[in-house]
C-alpha cells in the first residue's frame, strides 16, 4: 500500500475515532446532564419495586395563585420544557415537570408493565405528595396521550387540558402499521445516534429548519442512549414504544370534560412505526394539518390553535409565538 493510501486510511480512522469521542456520555438516569432548575426525586412503590420519579418544580416571584402541570414527550424530558416553565413561571404559574418513569432522570426498571394508567396514576401520586389540589395539564407528543388518560382519570382535578402536538390522533393499527414486537423495537433503539437523532428532528420536529440552540436536545438523548447504561435505557424505550402502539386513547376524546386547548403545528407528520409501514400506508399518517381539525371536532369543548410553519415541537422552534398562544389560551379560562 502507497504511502498516500496508508496516510488517507489513518485520517480516516483518525475521524472516526473523534467522531466517538465527541458522542456524549449520561448516567442511565441522566446523570451528567443538567436541566435549568435542580431535579427532586420522589420515592414511591410501584409494581413490588422501589422507584424514583424525578422532577422540576418551579414557584412564581408573583403567583396567581394556579398550578401547570407538564407531561413530556417519548424523545423529551423534563427538562425539555425550558423555555415554557419560564414562561409560565413569568406569568405567575406554578410550574410541576415530572420525567415518567422509564425516561430521562427517573428509574428505568428492568421489568415493568406500562400503561398509560399507571404513569398517570404515577404522577398523581406526586401531585398528592406535593399538595396540589386543581391543575391546568399540557402534554406534548406522547405526553398528549398521557395527559388525556390523567384528564379521563381524574376530571375533578384538571381544570384545563392543553395538548401540544399530541401523538395518538389516530390509530396506527387500525390504519395498517404492522406490530413490531419489545425485542424488535430493542434493537432499533439500540441503533440511536446523534446522527440518528438530529436528521429525525429536524424533519419532523423543526419542518426542516435546524438552528443551533436545537442541538442541547440531541446531545441530550444521544448521551442518554449510548451512556454506560444503553442497553437498560433501550430496553425501557422498546417497552414504552409497545405502549404506544397498543393503548390508543383517539377513541376517548368524546369523554373529555374539560376545556381543551389543541396547540398544532401543521407540519408535523409524526406516527409510530410509520417507517415500518408500506408505502401507501405512510403516506396516510401523521397528516396533523388534518388531524389536529378532527381532533378539534371530537373533543367537546375543544380550541384549535394551528402553526402553519411549524412541526412537531413548536414551543421548542418559536418559543415566543408559542408561549403567547399558550398564555393566551390559559387566560381565556378565568
Amino acid at each position: 500500500m502507497s504511502v498516500r493510501r496508508l496516510t488517507c486510511a489513518a485520517s480516516l480512522l483518525a475521524l472516526s475515532f473523534s467522531s466517538l469521542a465527541a458522542e456524549p456520555n449520561y448516567g442511565p438516569q441522566l446523570e451528567g446532564f443538567d436541566y435549568a432548575w435542580p431535579a427532586a426525586r420522589f420515592t414511591f412503590t410501584s409494581q413490588n419495586q422501589p422507584l424514583e420519579m424525578a422532577y422540576i418544580d418551579v414557584r412564581p416571584a408573583k403567583a396567581n395563585g394556579r398550578t401547570v402541570v407538564l407531561m413530556h414527550g417519548k424523545n423529551f424530558c423534563a427538562g425539555t420544557w425550558e423555555e415554557t416553565i419560564r414562561a409560565l413561571s413569568s406569568a405567575g404559574y406554578r410550574v410541576i415537570a415530572p420525567d415518567q418513569i422509564g425516561f430521562c432522570k427517573s428509574t428505568k426498571p428492568q421489568h415493568y408493565q406500562y400503561s398509560f394508567q399507571q404513569l398517570a396514576a404515577n404522577t398523581h401520586a406526586l401531585i398528592e405528595k406535593l399538595g396540589v389540589d386543581k391543575i391546568r395539564l399540557i402534554g406534548h407528543s406522547t405526553g398528549g396521550m398521557l395527559a388525556t388518560r390523567y384528564a379521563l382519570l381524574y376530571p375533578d382535578q384538571v381544570e384545563q387540558l392543553v395538548m401540544v402536538n399530541p401523538i395518538g390522533l389516530e390509530d396506527w393499527k387500525s390504519k395498517g402499521v404492522p406490530y413490531l414486537s419489545v425485542d424488535q423495537w430493542y434493537q432499533r433503539e439500540l441503533k440511536t445516534s446523534a446522527r440518528s437523532i438530529r436528521n429525525y428532528e429536524q424533519k419532523t420536529y423543526y419542518a426542516g429548519q435546524w438552528k443551533p440552540e436545537y442541538e442541547r436536545w440531541v446531545t441530550m438523548l444521544a448521551g442518554l442512549n449510548n451512556g454506560d447504561g444503553k442497553k437498560q435505557v433501550a430496553w425501557n424505550s422498546a417497552l414504552l414504544y409497545d405502549m404506544i402502539y397498543t393503548q390508543p386513547v383517539v377513541y376517548e376524546f368524546g369523554n373529555l370534560k374539560m376545556p381543551t386547548l389543541l396547540l398544532i403545528g401543521t407540519k408535523d407528520n409524526t406516527a409510530i412505526g410509520k417507517d415500518a409501514a408500506p408505502p401507501d400506508v405512510q403516506k396516510t399518517l401523521g397528516n396533523y394539518a388534518v388531524l389536529g381539525k378532527e381532533t378539534a371536532k371530537r373533543i367537546p369543548h375543544a380550541t384549535l390553535v394551528e402553526f402553519d410553519d411549524m412541526g412537531h415541537a413548536p414551543q421548542i422552534q418559536d418559543p415566543v409565538r408559542f408561549h403567547n398562544a399558550l398564555l393566551e389560551g390559559l387566560r381565556a379560562l378565568k
